[in-house]
């Protein structure tokens, strides 16, 4: 498994500082987020636990995932979530040319405003690796780049559920963006750390918000 931070540290936020890692508040807010989806076998499970807790959440969709799974997509809008870009075909910002890179958010931007016509632009690049030519022209377009302050790993097939939980709760703050997968791969890790993860905060007076 690479290397990654669970919590992203203050020196990484000092020199990407463009980028979005938290959204400090003085409410006790934290914004969840959901890579990679909509993913039939487990976004509508994700949707229900949120719904138990009254949470909205944001999830960082996949260009061919929505084409696949209209009606799902479709769900997480009408539950009341924010939805930002998350390239086409989930491809690796440092291992494509920068023009091919812009495409493949293009070419997810156009199914998202053929479906929801956003009025927000926030992107998320898969693996969070971006090139500063990326950066800066998707920035240029008006987008927000949405990184993280915490994250779960659940995607980490060699990690514990119960490391997964606590990757979580031993580091969230008010303003933290928190990220898991509603996917296959993290599914394991997923179904057990969300729903604690949802009581814990609850339970601690976090408040839930989404990233416009």
């Amino acid at each position: 498994m690479s290397f990654y931070w669970v919590k992203t540290n203050s020196f990484i936020k000092k020199i990407f500082s463009k980028y979005y890692w938290d959204i400090p508040n003085n409410e006790k807010k934290v914004y969840l987020t959901f890579d990679d989806g909509p993913t039939p076998e487990i976004t509508d499970w994700v949707l229900s636990e949120l719904k138990k807790f009254d949470a909205k959440a944001t999830f960082f969709c996949i260009g061919k995932n929505i084409k696949a799974n209209l009606s799902l997509f479709e769900k997480l809008i009408r539950d009341g979530h924010s939805i930002g870009n998350h390239t086409m075909n989930h491809v690796n910002g440092w291992k494509i040319q920068t023009k091919d890179y812009i495409e493949n958010v293009k070419n997810c931007a156009q199914i998202l405003e053929e479906e929801i016509k956003p009025n927000n632009l926030i992107f998320r690049p898969p693996y969070g690796k971006i090139k500063k030519a990326q950066s800066k022209i998707l920035r240029k377009l008006g987008y927000k780049i949405i990184m993280w302050d915490v994250l779960s790993a659940d995607f980490d097939q060699s990690i514990t559920p119960e490391k997964c939980l606590e990757n979580v709760t031993k580091n969230v703050k008010s303003g933290s963006v928190i990220v898991f997968h509603d996917s296959i791969k993290a599914s394991p890790n997923l179904k057990f750390a969300l729903p604690k993860t949802l009581h814990f905060l609850k339970e601690n007076g976090y408040k839930f918000d989404i990233i416009h």
